[in-house]
């Protein structure tokens, strides 16, 4: 009785293993998608061919879009976490701002295959609208924190000034002028010095 009760809690364990498993190769085939099509253009069935799966173990496991966009994006960020601001560590809000402004344009360097994707169709889908919210609130948060370093000076220009600085749009744009990360920065953080 005891060998045949930790037989079945064996085989149990097995096909939990091989369930996460599975479950780990449909959102890493869906990020890979993601990152090379889009959201808009991946489908379930190019999900369960890249992951080695049928279509039915792909909605056995994400039984809605939102839930497979919310797996797919959060491992995405646990792969890839934006910039977050640290303790000030006495700097000034100019220099506070160009760090934190680098750290951000060296992320989107990194990761701008996948910006490009999501933020070209996220007006597209309601469900990455949905699910973009997460990183916005983050934009939000940095916006904030840069912000209070200025303060007593606040306006609705230096609100305007940060939130333009570390949006994904921004970086694009300085990109295709051939700025590194630092003269970005540099460049972004004396326009909202003047906002400030």
């Amino acid at each position: 009785m005891i060998t045949e009760m930790s037989k079945r809690k064996y085989e149990q364990k097995k096909r939990a293993a091989k369930k996460r498993r599975t479950r780990d190769r449909i959102v890493e085939a869906t990020v890979a998608l993601h990152q090379e099509l889009g959201p808009q253009a991946t489908t379930i069935s190019g999900i369960a061919e890249r992951a080695g799966v049928q279509r039915l173990t792909v909605y056995r496991h994400f039984p809605t879009e939102r839930d497979l966009l919310g797996a797919c994006s959060s491992s995405f960020i646990a792969q890839h976490p934006p910039p977050a601001p640290g303790p000030d560590e006495g700097l000034g809000a100019d220099e506070r701002t160009r760090s934190i402004l680098e750290a951000f344009y060296r992320y989107y360097q990194e990761t701008s295959e996948m910006w490009a994707s999501i933020y070209r169709d996220k007006n597209r889908m309601a469900a990455v609208a949905e699910v973009m919210k997460g990183f916005e609130m983050h934009l939000d948060t940095v916006e904030k924190q840069l912000r209070s370093a200025w303060a007593p000076r606040r306006s609705k220009r230096l609100r305007a000034s940060i939130a333009h600085a570390l949006h994904f749009s921004t970086w694009q744009s300085l990109d295709s002028q051939g700025l590194s990360a630092r003269d970005m920065a540099k460049l972004v953080s004396t326009w909202v010095a003047a906002s400030a």
